[in-house]
């Protein structure tokens, strides 16, 4: 399920293998590329959740515009993690809303 072509970013160097956490859970993505595409490769579709009606969101643009790919990242909110860069040692979690405060 890996991303190995953006039609807007085109294609995205492979780095080295690195850990990341999910929800507490230990993931695993390739160092550079976006938050989101890793996620996607680990099976992950959910980033965050609506306020108002508790509804799932995941990738939609993919290139920085929208928010339904924020989430909290290293413990701060609203970080758009499709266009944010993994690095090893990240903590993700999923996000409620988009004006969540820092968890």
């Amino acid at each position: 399920m890996r991303i190995k072509e953006h039609p807007i970013l085109h294609t995205f160097p492979k780095g080295v293998t690195v850990p990341f956490f999910f929800d507490g859970k230990t993931l695993e993505g390739c160092e550079g590329e976006p938050i989101a595409a890793a996620l996607r490769a680990a099976g992950v579709m959910v980033h965050r959740h609506t306020s108002r009606f508790g509804q799932p969101r995941g990738i939609f643009c993919a290139i920085g515009r929208c928010t339904d790919c924020v989430m909290v990242v290293d413990g701060k909110p609203n970080v758009r993690t499709c266009i944010t860069p993994l690095r090893a040692g990240m903590q993700v979690q999923t996000q409620y809303g988009v004006s969540a405060k820092e968890v």
